[in-house]
């Protein structure tokens, strides 16, 4: 497809070591390598803090205080150590091929984020939305302003991490193999949105959710398959992911870093349900001016 030319050099990194067994023993090692030290670091912090670990444990499940945020962020790095230590022994390809072309990257991340950035300012001087109450304050402006940089960075290890894995490891090696959108734009999407189907914490939602996300992951794949490099893809997920945990979150799921809360929570189901399809329609306008970013 003529759209999607740019795949190929995305791709071409991953061509020598296909066969799909590499990519089911890769993606399973990846895996169990972020586990192992994601559970090596946190167990480390726990023996440290002592006394105090029972309450920050409790703190770091429900990501409601700005250190438990900032280390859930952070330990999402661990995931792109995983995989990079995969693509290196298994597959013997170079890591930074990951991402796609270096002088791709970059500068596609940065144009798409500058139209998003306006995006998102037009969208907040449109007449308000209706959320059913007034947002809620959470964090004190001074300290939101001073968490602020860590916070953005903190979004940006979590969303490179996982555009790495899916649409970078994942999608690649998939691509190599199959020529068929059905399977690379597919596949990947499903497993993200399998990662995303959380019944414990979202109740009636928890499929809605995670079709929301299987559908952003297949948004994503286009979007990397016509740009060649992932830098499209991480702009759009992290402005996605500012706006859900640094700007506006729910008061019961990964607020400590947030400057408002929801007024409804992730149990209110009647709610939220009633809030998703706004959030589908952002999306949608979001993945529509990166195409326009990036113009192919």
């Amino acid at each position: 497809m003529t759209r999607y030319a740019a795949h190929k050099a995305f791709i071409a990194p991953a061509i020598p070591s296909a066969a799909p067994w590499r990519l089911i023993v890769g993606f399973l090692a990846a895996t169990a390598i972020y586990l192992l030290l994601n559970n090596l670091m946190f167990t480390t912090l726990f023996k440290l803090m002592g006394p105090r670990a029972d309450g920050f444990y409790d703190s770091l499940l429900t990501g409601q205080t700005p250190m438990a945020m900032l280390l859930l962020l952070g330990s999402f790095g661990l995931m792109t150590v995983g995989v990079a230590v995969v693509a290196r022994l298994i597959h013997k390809r170079p890591v930074r091929g990951l991402m796609g072309p270096a002088h791709l990257v970059a500068p596609q991340f940065w144009a798409v984020l500058k139209i998003l950035v306006l995006l998102g300012v037009v969208t907040y001087l449109l007449p308000p939305w209706n959320l059913g109450a007034p947002y809620v304050p959470n964090l004190a402006l001074g300290t939101w302003l001073l968490l602020l940089p860590f916070s953005l960075l903190g979004v940006l290890v979590q969303v490179s991490a996982e555009e790495i894995v899916f649409r970078g490891y994942v999608q690649q090696q998939l691509a190599a193999r199959f020529s068929s959108p059905l399977v690379w734009m597919v596949l990947p999407a499903v497993i993200f949105a399998l990662g995303h189907y959380l019944p414990d914490q979202a109740g009636e939602n928890a499929l809605v959710i995670a079709l929301w996300a299987g559908v952003f992951g297949m948004l994503m794949a286009d979007l990397t398959a016509r740009a060649g490099s992932l830098g499209p893809a991480i702009a759009v997920h992290f402005c996605n992911n500012v706006a859900a945990i640094v700007i506006t979150s729910m008061p019961d799921d990964l607020s400590g870093l947030a400057l408002y809360l929801t007024p409804f929570g992730m149990n209110d189901t009647e709610a939220l349900r009633a809030w998703l399809p706004v959030d589908f329609a952002l999306m949608m306008v979001s993945w529509l001016a990166a195409r326009l970013a990036i113009r192919r």
